[in-house]
């Protein structure tokens, strides 16, 4: 006897992508963390492609707040006909994907100077090659996440990084 499936396609489902997503809380493995505690530990950090490194660092609370907004905004199957040519809303199935990310290329140099000005301390710079699968840019476009919500994320690097740093430091009971 032959299933159908067809019911699978009604379930309405909103796929973000994140675009290097940083804050309190984040994850050891990331380059802020990582930068942070290796500068506090005087320890050498990593720079891939000599620093030529562009990325579109996005705040962690910019992130929740544009997932919150589009949890209102559920994909349906009667598409009107003035759908945004930047809306990716599916004309098969009730999906769509969002970007979420500043829409802001930061050169990771600059990034990195924010951490030594903020922490007051320069870092030992180890400049490597570009690593293999790496890619010199990201950064999003977040039109849709605009023309769904009304909302782009905010927060600039510094006051990110800030703020992390301000994480770190109470988490870790590191003296200021």
């Amino acid at each position: 006897m032959a299933h159908s499936y067809s019911y699978l396609w009604k379930i309405p489902v909103t796929m973000f992508r994140f675009f290097t997503v940083y804050g309190p809380w984040g994850r050891p493995d990331m380059a802020l963390f990582k930068f942070v505690d290796s500068i506090l530990n005087d320890k050498p950090i990593d720079i891939y492609n000599h620093g030529d490194m562009y990325r579109d660092f996005t705040y962690v609370d910019d992130l929740v707040h544009g997932i919150r907004l589009l949890i209102d905004k559920i994909p349906k199957t009667k598409i009107k006909k003035n759908i945004s040519k930047m809306d990716s809303l599916s004309h098969v199935a009730p999906y769509r994907v969002v970007n979420i990310g500043n829409s802001r290329k930061i050169r990771l140099l600059d990034f990195i100077d924010a951490i030594e000005e903020i922490l007051e301390k320069k870092a030992i710079r180890n400049y490597m090659p570009m690593q293999k699968g790496d890619v010199s840019a990201t950064w999003a476009d977040s039109t849709l996440l605009k023309n769904l919500t009304d909302y782009a994320p905010k927060t600039n690097f510094k006051e990110g990084i800030s703020q992390f740093v301000q994480w770190y430091q109470e988490y870790y009971n590191v003296k200021k």
